[in-house]
């Protein structure tokens, strides 16, 4: 029978809730502090859990630590299920942040750097075991299910410490960042289903072929379900959501809705809820219609609320005052040696022998998987509950992994300073510097309004021919869409699908509205997450009180995102320009116009970027034939070197690699 919810126990839950401020000032003020010390902030996050714990504050002054400390078990549960959502919401943004061609490319790194880094750990931390006192085992004729334990824990990575060191040293979108979140991932993955097995012996339970069976065969499901069919679901819920629903923070509310989904499906699989996360980031990232807000929304979340309170909850659990006699600080320290040993061998060897890198990249794999940070102390929880652990055994696990964790970022700051990019990463890196303020290189989704005519127009045609070179090199989503009176519904909607056959490419959206306010009805859809609206110009005489046409007008001046005009005559179905002029004043206007004439450009084709420096005189400015046609003319190159960089980019050049498409 459930227990009715008593104002005692709504005491406690609110105390519990007036805590959680407590553990995110603290270790936001002390990652203030590391970053100004030239630190990662989890560095300074990770010591204000381990101040406000039983090491310190707690320990010196017994009632803050029987206030701060959870002091009943509602109280813990409610304060780790915060840790957990920061964890969560890390492991979200750090899928959102995968780039899955990339690791595709270093796959052969990653395959060799995670089973160099389990085969080696787990065999170091096993023997390991054999030789640990047996006072600091639950019980010593199961020495050898204690032994498997901890080659299981001395196995694993902490991905949300580790994705957060990516994020402060900026790594994230480094080839080796991603290769080192891959190589997590599959540590991670398999240590899972290492402590399903160990927890199954704990219970008495006999290792079997089904046993091990059941748990790799839980991971396949999910890993299946999620890019199949769960890939289709992400897809079509967002359509649905952006498509569907004019409310701000939809797609906000949607991602996270998703994240917990697929969080309770691997916690009903027995996985951790961490690993749902992190599968639905990825899945959304393969999406290219998420908006980027979306995406830095949840980054000021996690990063600036859960993540300051998940990394103080797992300092608070460090009591490093029960260490503080030699045997076990001596038992310390060969655990955290041999724990750190054996992931920096492992992966070295991994790196080297495998994905043939050179030295100072293969130790710098170690140096980012070492960290063990929470998801190690959960593993010790397990053991601790579990009666495979004591509680000092315990502390030496949370210590060794807070000690990896805190090595972490230092250690791979020191490896990678010996590490020089390549000249391809390098390009790859500028051109996504360069792709953040490109127009197109951000576009997923275009609003096409049009009018209903018998035949598909001239500027019909030509906006889809101009809209299918977009599609060719930035794979977007394109919505059609008329509006109609109430008697005309049939017919616009036959004509949206005729004008729906001359896209070849990406199933075309085709949405009627009905009213008789176009403009505002065009304007309710635009405001729907699009990217893009394009809109067609009739050539022909034009009242002097408009620039094209009244709806054009009314729409190119209160339009949520960038507009296209296109006008232009009947094009053939192959229509690929060969030569682009392409006019620039060095103003933004005409950066994005660019843009869009170097997507134009036909592979073998060129594009011909010209500015004119008019050489202004007058009797006013001395310097007008002088230092200021000198400051212009330099000032022009610039500009114009700055387009031809930017035609550089794979929205802008050929989609095959081919030579740059641009000359000045």
């Amino acid at each position: 029978m459930t227990q009715p919810f008593t104002p005692h126990r709504i005491t406690t839950s609110c105390c519990c809730l007036f805590k959680s401020p407590c553990c995110c000032w603290p270790p936001a003020s002390w990652a203030s502090l590391a970053q100004r010390l030239g630190q990662p902030t989890v560095v300074g996050e990770i010591l204000a859990g381990i101040l406000l714990g039983p090491s310190v504050l707690s320990g010196i002054i017994p009632g803050v630590g029987e206030w701060l400390v959870p002091q009943t078990q509602t109280q813990g549960y409610l304060l780790e299920v915060i840790s957990l959502l920061g964890a969560m919401f890390m492991l979200l943004i750090t899928g959102l942040e995968t780039d899955i061609g990339l690791i595709r490319r270093q796959a052969r790194t990653a395959i060799g750097v995670s089973l160099g880094g389990i085969t080696v750990t787990f065999a170091s931390g096993f023997v390991l075991g054999q030789f640990i006192p047996d006072s600091l085992l639950a019980d010593p004729d199961r020495r050898t299910v204690f032994a498997l334990f901890i080659a299981t824990a001395m196995s694993i990575s902490a991905i949300p410490v580790i994705a957060k060191v990516l994020f402060d040293l900026r790594l994230m979108r480094r080839d080796i960042g991603q290769t080192i979140l891959a190589s997590g991932m599959t540590d991670d993955t398999v240590g899972w289903i290492l402590l399903s097995i160990v927890a199954g012996l704990a219970a008495g339970e006999a290792i079997t072929f089904n046993s091990v069976a059941e748990s790799a065969g839980a991971v396949l499901l999910f890993m299946t379900f999620s890019f199949t069919a769960g890939r289709w679901i992400v897809k079509r819920a967002l359509s649905l959501v952006q498509g569907s629903f004019n409310i701000r923070e939809r797609v906000l509310t949607l991602v996270v809705v998703l994240m917990f989904a697929w969080g309770a499906l691997t916690q009903a699989l027995n996985l951790e809820a961490v690993l749902g996360a992190f599968v639905v980031g990825i899945l959304f990232s393969m999406t290219r219609s998420l908006p980027s807000e979306v995406i830095h929304t949840i980054e000021r979340i996690a990063m600036g609320i859960f993540a300051p309170i998940f990394f103080a909850v797992a300092g608070l659990k460090v009591n490093i005052g029960s260490l503080l006699s030699l045997d076990l600080i001596l038992v310390a320290l060969i655990v955290i040696a041999v724990a750190t040993g054996g992931k920096v061998v492992g992966t070295y060897l991994g790196a080297r022998l495998i994905g043939g890198r050179d030295h100072w990249t293969a130790l710098s794999f170690g140096a980012g998987l070492n960290a063990r940070g929470a998801m190690e102390i959960i593993i010790a929880t397990i053991g601790l509950s579990l009666g495979i652990l004591t509680q000092d055994m315990f502390s030496i696990i949370v210590v060794m992994a807070m000690a990896t964790s805190l090595m972490a970022p230092f250690a791979l700051r020191w490896t990678l300073s010996h590490v020089e990019p390549s000249q391809q990463e390098l390009a790859r890196l500028r051109q996504e510097e360069l792709a953040e303020n490109s127009l197109l290189a951000n576009v997923r989704r275009v609003l096409m309004p049009v009018r209903v005519r018998e035949n598909s127009s001239p500027y019909s045609q030509i906006e889809a021919r101009i809209l299918e070179r977009l599609n060719s090199r930035t794979n977007i989503s394109v919505t059609l869409m008329t509006v109609t009176r109430p008697e005309g519904r049939g017919a616009a909607a036959s004509y949206l699908d005729k004008l729906a056959a001359l896209f070849t490419s990406e199933p075309v959206t085709k949405k009627v509205a009905v009213g008789d306010n176009v403009g505002g009805l065009i304007l309710d859809e635009a405001q729907k997450d699009y990217n893009l609206m394009v809109l067609g110009a009739p050539e022909g005489p034009r009242s002097t009180e408009v620039l094209f046409t009244p709806i054009a007008d009314f729409l190119m001046r209160t339009s949520p995102c960038p507009t296209l005009l296109v006008r232009g005559s009947e094009v053939a179905e192959d229509w690929q320009p060969r030569r682009v002029l392409i006019a620039t004043n060095g103003s933004m206007a005409a950066r994005r116009a660019s843009e869009v004439g170097f997507a134009l450009a036909a592979p073998d084709g060129e594009a011909i970027i010209l500015q004119v420096v008019e050489q202004a005189v007058s009797d006013l400015r001395f310097d007008a034939t002088g230092e200021m046609l000198q400051r212009q003319q330099i000032n022009a190159g610039r500009a114009v070197d700055e387009l031809r960089e930017l035609g550089s980019l794979p929205a802008c050049a050929d989609p095959r690699g081919g030579r740059d498409l641009t000359q000045s």
